[in-house]
């Protein structure tokens, strides 16, 4: 880490205080602080966490029926999951429904759809409506209503009118196969069920109703499956049991006001699942307060967003991202819901929107940025741009050459954030900050109120150099509780097995002592540790991205009796083949970029990298198989029968 130039790339250049900076002052005067930055006010909210999170919910403008008795216990060990603001009584659906103007709320669109605008004021009675309906089917306090929905208007509506009756949203995406979902909603037994015809994907129909006829049948105590025609005037339901049109659910329920059940902080709000490529997916239950604080620092505090910005995040509702994109509902600002291809009808197709839409903060992941690079677009040439100010991204580690083709090819002035955290506690650890600077290949900073740390195996702070991340004080976003784990085992072992009483991530993280900083080096579950020497997959695939002949790249380790070796897979280009010229030209590549300690035992060509749904690497489940471990298919991946190219390699026999 040390040897890493610490360039500054970006810094704030806006007259006028960012939202930040407002909140530090506001900390300053009630606390007779003299808080000078970021750096400082971070610090504060970690050591005063408790002070820190009630300043959030009064800086946020949190909605709530009656305020709460205590922000939270501090007595109460992490591990025991505290529970925050007891007493205050609130609904998730009424703080991101506050605004009832005819400002823009959603902007939905697509690669098959023009863009389609959603007052706030049409929202709150489209929400409205879709409630009455709820109440007429039954659905109560505590129901489970699914979505099986693309990103579009329909997913947002659903699940605000199940917040505002106090029922749990789940959803996942079109492109999930019918094992991916009846994996996840048969854990939590949805009362209603939405879903769509057909979908739109990289020019190509995909049609739903023979996968949802599956996934219904293996659903028997869903009550109404409740299907929006998309792609087609005429839908036939015949075979889908239990089902209806929307229109017809919605029939007679023309009612103009909405009534918000007042719940506890901590009641449930959303059923959000692991990955699942290596078991069945674990089911985690968030909190409405504890999500709707933790979104609002991240999008109004250290995004800076407001009620004049266009939030933009290249999503799908089975990743957190949606769930955190919609959020910035509750600032009043315009959202924008794609589904689809990034790169039809035209490659430039979300630049495009940019400037359509006049997005201010665009969210994206490392590998779309990637292939952007790849495709030689240069946004900053042949678009306007004006808009954007920010461009997050988050998913994988950001590359360090990637932050240099942002700031060549797409815009100079612009806040570049890598993020991270993930769907375990849907929201982020680090990232975004309004008023820090930019380095090449960092993160910019830990997040407020999060106490995050680089641990080595015996639980000692490192810095400069690769350890596990963890946070050791608790914070509101903490899932409240597991699905099916009604002593917590499953809880405790998930994040707290490593660490006594510590939240051990699973990232492999190095905090940079100087900048504050953080580069991200991959997951410490696939992480590299050949004789003993531990190191992030991240830091081999940066190496292969400067090779134009490769492709893609899959780094793991492989056990080998009491230790392991490294076996890096390559997916060559279009029409390149893997040479012992070029393993040579590899292995001294990354000797001289890294050390000789990471050059891998065995370097082979591999026709195909196994992705999640989600755009993320599978390295865990290619680990254990190359390992001799059995591992079955799963619905959560993009590209499932790649898995079968790792089984039984002759090469990698021991």
């Amino acid at each position: 880490m040390s040897s890493i130039e610490r360039k500054i790339l970006w810094k704030r250049k806006i007259e006028g205080k960012c939202n930040l900076q407002l909140f530090r002052d506001i900390v300053n005067r009630k606390y007779g602080l003299a808080l000078r930055n970021y750096p400082e006010l971070y610090q504060w909210s970690i050591d005063n966490y408790d002070l820190f999170w009630e300043q959030v919910f009064h800086f946020g403008g949190i909605k709530c029926s009656k305020l709460y008795d205590e922000v939270v216990d501090k007595s109460v060990k992490m591990i025991h999951v505290p529970e925050w603001f007891r007493g205050c009584r609130l609904n998730f659906a009424e703080n991101l429904l506050k605004f009832r103007d005819n400002k823009t709320a959603l902007i939905c669109t697509g690669e098959a759809k023009r863009p389609h605008r959603v007052t706030y004021a049409e929202l709150y009675k489209k929400t409205a409506v879709l409630a009455e309906a709820f109440k007429r089917a039954g659905v109560q306090k505590g129901d489970c209503i699914a979505g099986y929905l693309p990103n579009d208007e329909l997913a947002v509506e659903a699940m605000l009118a199940a917040s505002s009756i106090g029922a749990i949203w789940s959803s996942t995406s079109p492109d999930f196969g019918v094992t991916g979902v009846v994996g996840r909603f048969s854990q939590v037994n949805p009362k209603i069920l939405f879903a769509v015809d057909a979908v739109m994907y990289n020019g190509k129909r995909h049609d739903q109703l023979e996968k949802l006829k599956k996934i219904v049948n293996a659903l028997p105590n869903c009550n109404y499956v409740v299907v929006q025609p998309n792609l087609s005037e005429k839908v036939d339901l015949s075979e889908i049991p239990r089902s209806c049109l929307l229109s017809d659910f919605l029939s007679g329920c023309d009612v103009d006001n909405l009534t918000f059940e007042q719940l506890p902080f901590n009641h449930p709000m959303y059923l959000m699942f692991s990955s699942g490529t290596t078991g069945p997916p674990k089911c985690m239950v968030h909190s409405a307060g504890g999500t709707l604080i933790q979104h609002l620092k991240e999008l109004v505090l250290q995004s800076d967003l407001s009620r004049d910005d266009v939030l933009f995040y290249y999503t799908t509702t089975g990743w957190m991202m949606w769930n955190w994109l919609v959020s910035g509902l509750a600032a009043g600002s315009s959202i924008v819901l794609y589904d689809g291809s990034p790169f039809l009808p035209t490659v430039t197709n979300l630049w495009d929107l940019t400037d359509q839409c006049k997005i201010s903060i665009f969210g994206t992941s490392p590998k779309w940025l990637q292939a952007c690079e790849e495709k030689a677009m240069c946004p900053r040439s042949t678009h306007d741009l004006t808009s954007l100010r920010a461009v997050l991204s988050t998913g994988a580690p950001l590359a360090p050459h990637q932050y240099d083709y942002v700031y060549n090819n797409i815009k100079l002035d612009l806040q570049l954030s890598s993020i991270t955290g993930g769907t375990d506690i849907i929201s982020c650890f680090a990232g975004s900050i309004a008023e820090m600077p930019v380095y090449r290949g960092q993160l910019q900073y830990r997040n407020l109120g999060m106490a995050v740390f680089a641990y080595d195996h015996n639980g000692k702070e490192l810095y400069d150099s690769d350890g596990e991340l963890v946070c050791t004080k608790p914070f509101p976003s903490m899932p409240i509780y597991f699905g099916n784990d009604p002593d917590g085992a499953k809880y405790r072992k998930a994040y707290f097995d490593k660490y006594d009483g510590v939240w051990s991530h699973g990232d492999f993280v190095t905090l940079d002592s100087v900048t504050g900083g953080l580069v991200m080096n991959g997951r410490s579950d696939g992480t590299l540790n050949p004789g003993g020497v531990r190191f992030g997959s991240a830091e081999i695939y940066n190496v292969m991205d400067s090779f134009p002949t490769i492709a893609d790249s899959l780094c793991v380790g492989q056990k080998i009796k009491d230790d392991e070796r490294v076996v890096l897979f390559l997916k060559m280009a279009e029409g390149k083949k893997l040479t012992e010229e070029l393993i040579k030209e590899v292995k001294l590549s990354i000797r001289s970029r890294l050390s000789a300690r990471h050059v891998p035992s065995v370097i082979m060509e591999i026709a195909d990298i196994p992705y999640t749904i989600n755009g993320k690497k599978v390295e865990v489940a290619i680990k254990k198989i190359v390992s001799g471990e059995k591992v079955g298919a799963s619905g959560a991946l993009r590209n499932p029968e790649a898995l079968d190219l790792y089984r039984d390699i002759p090469q990698l026999k021991v």
